[in-house]
């Protein structure tokens, strides 16, 4: 959903490359875009630029990045704002609504009694236990 904003936001088309992580949508056939929450690191930097290839270009949108990305000269490094990461939750185990004030559960009716069998009525029965 993030990525499918930012597209938007960016003016790129969203079509996520099924082989290619760092393609999550394009605006020419050559210039991508990759979305990450990640804190990316001039090493990552630098990788990300050797896979995307000098005949390609690449916007790439994260949380922050270390070192100076100037010197990559097929990416284009940029934070992702503020207002849309606000709008977006992280982090959640899983996404359980509140629900309050729920009707009460209707009481389970009890369980019929054992029907007992009549006492013996002839001194015979007593003796053979019947």
């Amino acid at each position: 959903m993030l990525a499918e904003a930012l597209c938007k936001l960016e003016g790129f088309t969203y079509a996520p490359s099924e082989t290619l992580y760092w393609q999550q949508g394009h605006s020419t056939e050559s210039d991508f875009i990759y979305v990450t929450t990640q804190n990316l690191s001039h090493a990552q930097l630098i990788q990300l630029s050797e896979d995307v290839g000098s005949d390609r270009t690449l916007l790439v949108l994260c949380m922050a990045f270390r070192g100076d990305p100037s010197d990559l000269t097929n990416l284009t490094v940029k934070k992702i704002p503020k207002q849309i990461l606000h709008r977006c939750e992280y982090g959640h185990d899983d996404y359980s609504l509140k629900v309050e004030n729920l009707p009460q559960a209707p009481p389970k009716p009890e369980p019929p009694l054992p029907k007992k069998s009549p006492p013996p009525s002839h001194p015979d029965q007593l003796a053979l236990g019947l």
